[in-house]
């Protein structure tokens, strides 16, 4: 009457229980923890379990085994903006940050601003942690020894999109120029000093303490400023260079 195929009306699926697989999973979970799904099944695989990924798949997620996945932060779009050589000095300064390890595997960073006028690098802060902070108050203080900048170009590291940071440049009337994210040849500037700190100080030395590498640091910065010659500058050391601006710059 119903129309029903007598085989359809009377089947009962049969519920497999999920024990095995199950404890299975638990055991692979805990002797690889960071491994995920894909990586679970194709372990279950070759172990010679014929299990349906669907099913393995639920199992997993019933036993809450996925790994949390780390939100990646939307950064603002922005602009390409061309990098020109400034006309004066507080123009435009760009900061940037670097990493080394002490010889006993300690880590540090190092936060390294230049004048992009004159290529002089104003100072380098040398510290274990560098939060957006301690950089703001570190730039006051360079500030009080040379002005503060009109525009100030950074990536878009943390320091430099906190909320603090904002607030501290639009006390002091600066412009952030945030370059494009993946895109270090727009701070080309400090880019290239990285390159010569990182060659004559980082790697040229084995460091004890942080101390140590703030004091190298320091008379290299001496030797940089006013003595090492610099193409861009027509082989001038920056202080040689500055000197020779007209008196409005």
């Amino acid at each position: 009457m119903l129309q029903l195929s007598r085989c359809a009306y009377y089947y009962q699926a049969k519920k497999q229980p999920d024990d095995e697989i199950k404890a299975s999973l638990l055991v692979l979970a805990e002797q690889y923890s960071r491994y995920g799904f894909k990586k679970l099944l194709r372990l279950l695989k070759r172990q010679g379990k014929l299990w349906n990924h669907k099913r393995v798949y639920r199992v997993y997620c019933s036993l809450i085994l996925n790994l949390r996945k780390k939100p990646k932060k939307r950064l603002p779009s922005r602009e390409a903006k061309p990098l020109q050589q400034a006309r004066g000095l507080n123009s435009c300064w760009s900061l940037d940050y670097m990493s080394d390890a002490l010889q006993k595997g300690k880590r540090f960073r190092t936060a390294n601003v230049i004048d992009d006028c004159n290529r002089e690098c104003l100072s380098i802060e040398v510290a274990v942690s560098l939060p957006a902070k301690r950089i703001t108050r570190w730039l006051d203080n360079v500030a009080a020894l040379h002005g503060h900048p009109a525009k100030l170009r950074v990536d878009n590291a943390p320091e430099n999109i906190a909320k603090s940071m904002q607030a501290w440049a639009r006390q002091h009337h600066i412009e952030l120029l945030y370059i494009q994210p993946g895109k270090p040849a727009q701070n080309a500037y400090i880019e290239r000093f990285n390159r010569s700190y990182r060659e004559e100080v980082l790697d040229m030395y084995l460091f004890d303490s942080i101390e140590q590498v703030q004091q190298l640091t320091d008379r290299w910065l001496e030797h940089y400023n006013n003595h090492r010659p610099h193409e861009a500058l027509g082989h001038l050391a920056p202080i040689e260079f500055r000197q020779q601006l007209p008196i409005a710059c």
